[in-house]
């Protein structure tokens, strides 16, 4: 099969499109044909070899971390799964999505929205992770006040969504540019961060951060009884940052939670619930194939996607990417080809039927040394606020 690779650490031209084996089932799991998948900051972190210390150097490596597709083969141990369904989901602590099969367990992945393509789903995994945030760790309520930093980002895009769902106040920061863009996501207000600061802000309720530097100012915006929730460090002040996130954590009247996100089915299946409701939206511009990945990393680095985490893709089949692109809002994501109409084997596949989340296993001649490294998880969950805002 098809699957993204590099050989050596370095810029995007070092990805190519290469060959490599159709991972073979394993007893209790299904086969995904991968229709689309996003890029997203912590794969340009783990392809420049800035956290090689996690991802080795058993080259080749693979990139990719979540994707939609639909289940090409079900070994006789899973129930409840069909050929042809269609899934989505997230890796989880490992990479190689970008190809055209990946096999998980069915706990991994979950029905995809019925209402919206594969294309358009694969903007929205990130979403889990805002789920989590701002339900879990900060219960937000009805009426509270929320600021969202980094919130034209994949992560911060869907909170600010999330947020208005929940019927709280949302105040966004983003760059000049996007500041349109999530205001028509539903932000009551949107700063630009380059000239708003902290200290030109009110107070707040709950404070999400998807960017990973200045905790300390944003967490005294918090008025009493506050929650301040962080998916990122500042990577390049490592040491200071994680002391600080750790320290808050256990310390003072208004702790500063952090996590990693490692979605499983119910997640993803609540986060369809909030697709096919309305509440939660796709955000989709343009679309690559695999064999032009590098250019959807190059862009992602130089902050062509407004502020988007999410901006590649691997797609299947042309037809679903023209209609991806013209979805609305304004576009944040580029997408790459992958596959073909034919299954594993050589075998044509016929029927598609609805809905479903997928994860992968990892790897055939490439990918994580050991591929449940919290730390991937935690500079994958942190870089996807930092890249860019």
């Amino acid at each position: 099969m098809r699957a993204a690779l590099y050989d050596r650490y370095g810029p995007p031209e070092v990805l190519r499109e290469g060959r490599v084996p159709v991972p073979e089932l394993q007893q209790g799991e299904v086969l995904v044909r991968v229709h689309a998948l996003s890029v997203n900051g912590g794969e340009l972190y783990g392809r420049a070899g800035r956290v090689r210390l996690v991802t080795g150097s058993r080259f080749p490596l693979r990139t990719g971390m979540d994707f939609t597709g639909e289940i090409a083969r079900v070994d006789s141990a899973v129930k409840g799964l069909h050929e042809g369904d269609r899934v989505w989901g997230i890796l989880g602590r490992t990479f190689g999505s970008a190809a055209e099969y990946v096999a998980v367990r069915p706990r991994q992945l979950s029905y995809a929205p019925a209402n919206i393509s594969l294309v358009e789903a694969a903007s929205l995994p990130a979403g889990t992770t805002a789920i989590t945030a701002l339900e879990t760790k900060t219960r937000l309520k009805a009426g509270e006040r929320l600021l969202v930093r980094g919130a034209s980002g994949g992560i911060g895009s869907v909170a600010v969504q999330l947020g208005k769902a929940l019927g709280a106040r949302v105040t966004a920061l983003a760059g000049g540019k996007n500041l349109d863009f999530v205001r028509e996501l539903g932000a009551d207000e949107a700063f630009d961060y380059r000239t708003t600061g902290p200290e030109d802000l009110g107070r707040f309720d709950v404070v999400l951060d998807t960017v990973g530097t200045e905790h300390r100012a944003f967490r005294k915006l918090l008025a009493p009884g506050g929650r301040m929730v962080s998916i990122a460090f500042d990577i390049d002040h490592l040491a200071a940052s994680l002391s600080y996130l750790l320290a808050s954590t256990a310390h003072g009247p208004r702790r500063v939670r952090f996590f990693s996100g490692n979605p499983k089915h119910d997640l993803f299946a609540k986060l369809t619930a909030y697709v096919e409701s309305g509440a939660i939206r796709p955000v989709v511009d343009t679309v690559h194939p695999l064999s032009d990945i590098a250019a959807a990393h190059r862009a992602l680095e130089a902050g062509e996607y407004g502020g988007s985490t999410w901006c590649g893709w691997c797609e299947a089949r042309a037809g679903h990417a023209r209609r991806a692109a013209r979805a609305p809002p304004r576009g944040r994501l580029r997408a790459l080809e992958v596959g073909d109409e034919r299954g594993p084997g050589g075998r044509p596949e016929h029927e598609r039927r609805a809905a479903g989340d997928l994860g992968v296993a990892d790897g055939d001649d490439a990918g994580v040394a050991g591929s449940d490294f919290e730390a991937v998880a935690a500079v994958t969950a942190a870089v996807r606020g930092l890249v860019p805002r």
